[in-house]
């Protein structure tokens, strides 16, 4: 969906950042502005300020910088186009799609209608199952031998669907209305030559009701008290549940993904729900299927760290297996993922009730890193010893390790791999590609200089752009400051943008015109869009206000040709670090003058001071 530039410009002039942010997190004037405290990190005294003139909040612990759009964005975890629609909805505004039909714009307005009756219909299966709880006392000596009390429940609205095959009959006026069972809590059996019939799909268990990041209802779990089959009961797909998409507890652990740094991924919904009464509101769970891309994506857009719990047989080793694949392509240099593998006999739960919270937090703290794991999985079943069973590992390795995001650790991991297969990296790469092993230096139009076709880039022409004899003879022209560099390099090399922390994201954003409106654009096309390169981005840029200043920047390269993307990583992550210094440096001027006011001011200039002191010393 491609949303009009000038309509997100008179979205964000129309919305008021403080009432949005306002919705969320308490604030009070303080001066012009207004402050409250930090949703995106923990803290006693307010450094969260948000600015009802200049329109955008800022955080002077975190760093945290944006306007209402990317505040929907940071805290809710929505998409781009999702926070957008949301805020226009607020407003009474209709987004406008240019690039749907009549039609297709007929049918989306149809899909959301039903998509929000199928949400209130959910929704009311829970209040109704919520209220069955309170008079089953099965149900509630269940939850209680599990050790949650009745604040979890509520926080989870945890409930109780009755025995009885049409036990919903008499929550909804109609049975017989087909939205029960686009829903998924009715099935109808419709056998051939038969009445159809319809019947409730959760009966006598206790109930988990599912929201998705927005807080609406979009399904359930459903777990029975008795020996019946199966032990796990889920809502199937329907048009507002999809379980490669969703992650069980999200939206309740949204907050605590950030207080705790890290996101802790189980495998059910007892897991979850046990763990955040045990100290653990981080974890979250996949919804009776194998890890996916959408849920690692999904985790990342709150936290940089993510540990996969899983238990120790070969079924958790499977599951783990699974997950590494998802994670693989997010696993960029600024993210951590892990592996923690509990011993057989043990779930999460039952593990802190035995071992105790502490040696739970340090089990999940010494959890094997990914880049442990992939060797791991790659070595399984390989005699190193043998020149066969180190070949094996090479072969095993290639697959896993091109999953891997352009960066040091992939580096970093071939180097390893070459060590444990005897070879050189160099020579390993050539036997994985020997096609790049003697590279060709003719190359005709259209073909890249390896031979192969260059990619179609939805009608945008992927040629090269020379400089003339004048510029490249003329001397250097380098960009004149860090932020116009790092420009460049986004702009040539937009897959850069998912190697960058959130911090660097708002320091980029954050930065004054012409730089911050250029990063603001770029990470939009990147919401909107995935990787493109600069002949696309180009055509994109036409009539924006950065269009000028990005052709200005760009003019005198040679655009398209191949380039080491490594190299242009590490030289993008010191231009920002040298930005992340300058900018601590300002704000540790600032909570100076403030603690003339305010004591707690103190503490964040030693947070400050050690965060820019630990930067200069990677450098």
């Amino acid at each position: 969906m491609s949303i009009p530039q000038t309509f997100v410009q008179e979205l964000i002039a129309r919305a008021d950042v403080v009432e949005i942010v306002g919705r969320y997190v308490p604030l009070k004037k303080g001066g012009a502005n207004f402050m409250g405290l930090c949703p995106f990190h923990s803290e006693k005294s307010p450094s969260f300020s948000v600015s009802p003139t200049k329109q955008f909040y800022h955080c002077f612990g975190c760093g945290k910088t944006g306007n209402a759009i990317g505040f929907l964005m940071e805290h809710a975890g929505m998409s781009f186009v999702e926070a957008v629609q949301d805020l226009a909805q607020q407003f009474g505004m209709k987004v406008p799609e240019d690039d749907a039909s009549p039609q297709d714009r007929a049918r989306a307005a149809e899909q959301r209608q039903k998509q929000g009756t199928l949400n209130e219909v959910l929704e009311k299966a829970c209040l109704a199952y919520q209220k069955q709880l309170k008079g089953s006392e099965r149900a509630v000596t269940y939850f209680k031998g599990r050790g949650l009390s009745g604040r979890i429940a509520k926080q989870f609205g945890l409930g109780y669907a009755p025995e009885g095959w049409r036990s919903l009959a008499s929550v909804f006026p109609s049975y017989d209305d087909p939205l029960l069972v686009e829903s998924g809590l009715v099935i109808l059996n419709e056998e051939e030559g038969q009445e159809a019939k319809r019947y409730d799909r959760f009966r006598d268990r206790v109930m988990f009701p599912i929201r998705n990041i927005k807080g609406e209802y979009i399904g359930f779990g459903g777990r029975v008290l008795g020996d019946d089959k199966p032990k796990y009961l889920n809502s199937p797909e329907t048009p507002v549940f999809s379980k490669g998409r969703e992650l069980y507890g999200l939206f309740e652990a949204r907050n605590a993904l950030r207080e705790h740094g890290y996101a802790l991924v189980t495998e059910g919904y007892m897991d979850v729900v046990a763990l955040a009464q045990l100290g653990f509101p981080n974890a979250v769970a996949t919804l009776g299927t194998a890890c996916t891309p959408e849920h690692v994506h999904k985790l990342f857009r709150f936290t940089d760290a993510v540990v996969f719990s899983f238990d120790g047989d070969s079924a958790g080793r499977r599951a783990a297996r699974k997950a590494l694949d998802a994670a693989l392509p997010l696993a960029t240099d600024v993210r951590s993922v892990k592996f923690l593998f509990l011993p057989p006999e043990h779930d999460p739960d039952s593990f802190i009730r035995e071992h105790g919270k502490e040696a739970f937090a340090r089990y999940v703290s010494e959890a094997v890193p990914l880049s442990r794991f992939l060797i791991d999985a790659a070595r399984d079943g390989c005699d190193l010893h043998s020149a066969e069973g180190r070949a094996h590992l090479a072969s095993n390795a290639k697959p896993l390790w091109e999953l891997l995001p352009a960066g040091a650790l992939k580096q970093q991991l071939l180097a390893e791999i070459a060590d444990l297969v005897q070879l050189s990296p160099r020579e390993l790469t050539d036997i994985w590609h020997p096609d790049h092993a003697k590279p060709k230096r003719e190359h005709a139009g259209g073909y890249a200089k390896d031979g192969a076709p260059r990619p179609d880039y939805k009608n945008y022409s992927a040629k090269t752009y020379k400089k003339s004899a004048p510029e490249r003879l003329g001397g250097s022209r380098l960009p004149a400051s860090r932020a116009d560099h790092a420009a460049r390099i986004l702009l040539d090399n937009m897959a850069a943008l998912e190697s960058l922390s959130a911090e660097d994201h708002a320091l980029l954003c954050g930065l004054s015109a012409p730089h911050g409106p250029l990063f603001a654009w770029l990470e939009s096309q990147l919401h909107e869009h995935g990787h493109m390169p600069w002949v696309a981005l180009r055509e994109g840029l036409q009539g924006h206000e950065s269009e000028a200043f990005a052709m200005k920047l760009m003019a005198g390269y040679e655009l398209g040709a191949d380039s080491d993307a490594a190299e242009e990583l590490k030289e993008l992550r010191h231009l920002i670090n040298r930005m992340l210094i300058e900018q601590l440096k300002i704000e540790e001027t600032l909570a100076i003058e403030a603690a003339k006011v305010d004591p707690g001011a103190l503490q964040r200039y030693r947070e400050l001071q050690t965060r820019r002191l630990l930067l200069e010393s990677a450098i």
